[in-house]
């Protein structure tokens, strides 16, 4: 079972999103830049504000619309026929997620089947697997820190270095996924941990695209506290590459 996210973000941090589309239960119209981003039970405070900032401020942004038990927007099939993308972010463990999103998961399943897009953002990482999840993937998630040659023994806020397309980086990372994918899979791997396990990858599902990380691009300057800093800086580069790849329309 996965231990509780802890995220460290003061309230002061967690912004409106301004310039929200209308993506309302009353039309199903399908807009070419439209975000829905969850917001709930399942997921922890911060995290998706800082998925909806990532979106907005894309080379080719995104309109973004919250969604959850409490929004305005619900989270229906025909919410998510009215958004042209569908982003779970960061959360809790797994398996008390599950409780609040299992209702969820035929829509978004359907959803994606016929089109749509789907991103996963650490927990939302763990969410499109199979066990329990969306089964979005050609395979499976597990824990990086119990992988064999992980770098990472805490669950607490931290570093991670990935080979993100064959060039090092640093990012954020609180207990994320690896992806245990079929050796056949179709898929686009953007991203490994050090010990060579999957950390970020792009693949069909149906009609539709999923992109899922397990370290977290989103992270803003306010999620690195207690002396927590990455060598990096703070770039918002590989959460725009990881947007843009999983909307790229395959070549026929």
């Amino acid at each position: 079972m996965l231990n509780r996210r802890t995220f460290l973000i003061s309230a002061t941090a967690l912004v409106t999103i301004g310039g929200t589309v209308a993506a309302s239960a009353d039309s199903t119209r399908i807009r070419s830049r439209s975000a829905l981003v969850y917001r709930g039970p399942a997921s922890s405070p911060g995290c998706p504000e800082a998925v909806a900032r990532l979106l907005e401020s894309a080379p080719d942004p995104y309109d973004v619309t919250f969604c959850g038990p409490d929004e305005d927007v619900p989270l229906s099939a025909r919410t998510l026929a009215s958004a042209s993308l569908y982003a779970q972010p960061g959360g809790g463990d797994l398996l008390s997620a599950w409780v609040h999103m299992e209702q969820y998961a035929e829509p978004i399943r359907g959803w994606v089947r016929t089109g749509g897009h789907y991103l996963g953002f650490c927990l939302g990482g763990y969410l499109a697997g199979a066990t329990p999840s969306f089964g979005l993937l050609p395979g499976d998630t597990a824990r990086y820190i119990s992988s064999r040659g992980s770098d990472i023994d805490t669950t607490e806020n931290s570093i991670v270095e990935v080979s993100w397309r064959g060039e090092p980086r640093s990012m954020f990372f609180q207990d994320g996924p690896i992806f245990v994918l079929r050796d056949d899979a179709p898929v686009e791997v953007l991203a490994r941990y050090r010990n060579g396990k999957v950390a970020a990858v792009v693949t069909e599902f149906g009609l539709g695209r999923v992109g899922v990380v397990g370290p977290h691009p989103e992270a803003d300057r306010s999620w690195y506290t207690r002396g927590l800093s990455n060598p990096d800086g703070i770039r918002s580069d590989l959460g725009h590459d990881l947007i843009e790849t999983v909307t790229l329309v395959p070549q026929q």
